[in-house]
């Protein structure tokens, strides 16, 4: 089973279009400061929708939720997702 924290870095790594290598982010690194744009944190939230097999509800749907690893895993937490572990 794959953990939360690293199913999220996995799709930051690939949708978010940071210049940055994701994998040594802290879990509370401003992604805005990394890199992350408006865009490109839209993207996000589709493929962690697709990840997660969820919907990000209007109230989720601001620059807060997606300004760190760990912002996002709590919102995530907010739609019924855990943190899984291996």
């Amino acid at each position: 089973m794959i953990n939360t924290i690293d199913t999220i870095r996995e799709v930051l790594s690939s949708h978010g279009q940071m210049p940055v290598d994701v994998s040594v982010l802290s879990l509370t690194a401003d992604l805005y400061q990394q890199g992350l744009t408006s865009h490109a944190s839209v993207n996000v939230m589709l493929a962690l929708e697709d990840a997660f097999e969820v919907e990000f509800p209007d109230a989720l749907l601001r620059k807060s939720t997606f300004e760190s690893i760990a912002a996002i895993a709590a919102a995530l937490e907010t739609l019924g997702i855990e943190e899984m572990q291996d």
